[in-house]
């Protein structure tokens, strides 16, 4: 069982995997810092400088007028913090978009380099060459 477990491990695919979970953890915190420091001020401007990440609504509990998410927490009340998952969607987007972006540029590069490839490797077809074959047969 270990020499099965150190043979999965040592798949190519295994590690490929590993190191895209770590580069995708350094991309997560870069997103949300775009969406935190960048769109949601952006946001926040066009809507009357609102800061959405601390937006709640109060569901029981006693909370103070202007009181912020974490400090009504603290407090003991239960809340419904549509901001931050106004924030966590706009964090999901701009993701999508940049992987769209990416995937979308990889495909490009890729059907540019195998068509040469396909070119190269074109000859007769199977129906060509079966005629051919037949024809030296008769001969």
């Amino acid at each position: 069982m270990l020499t099965e477990f150190k043979d999965f491990i040592a798949k190519g695919n295994v590690m490929e995997l590993a190191v895209a979970v770590i580069i995708a953890g350094a991309f997560a915190v870069i997103v949300a810092s775009l969406t935190a420091d960048m769109i949601m001020p952006l946001v926040g401007m066009i809507f009357g400088d609102v800061d959405f990440s601390s937006k709640y609504i109060v569901l029981s509990g006693e909370v103070e007028a202007g009181m912020s998410l974490e400090a009504a927490r603290e407090a003991g009340a239960n809340v419904l913090a549509w901001g931050s998952f106004v924030t966590s969607i706009i964090n999901f987007i701009i993701l999508a978009f940049v992987i769209f972006m990416l995937v979308r540029y990889v495909n490009k590069l890729q059907a540019k380099y195998e068509k040469p490839a396909e070119e190269e490797a074109a000859g007769p077809s199977d129906t060509e060459l079966l005629t051919e074959i037949r024809d030296l047969l008769k001969k």
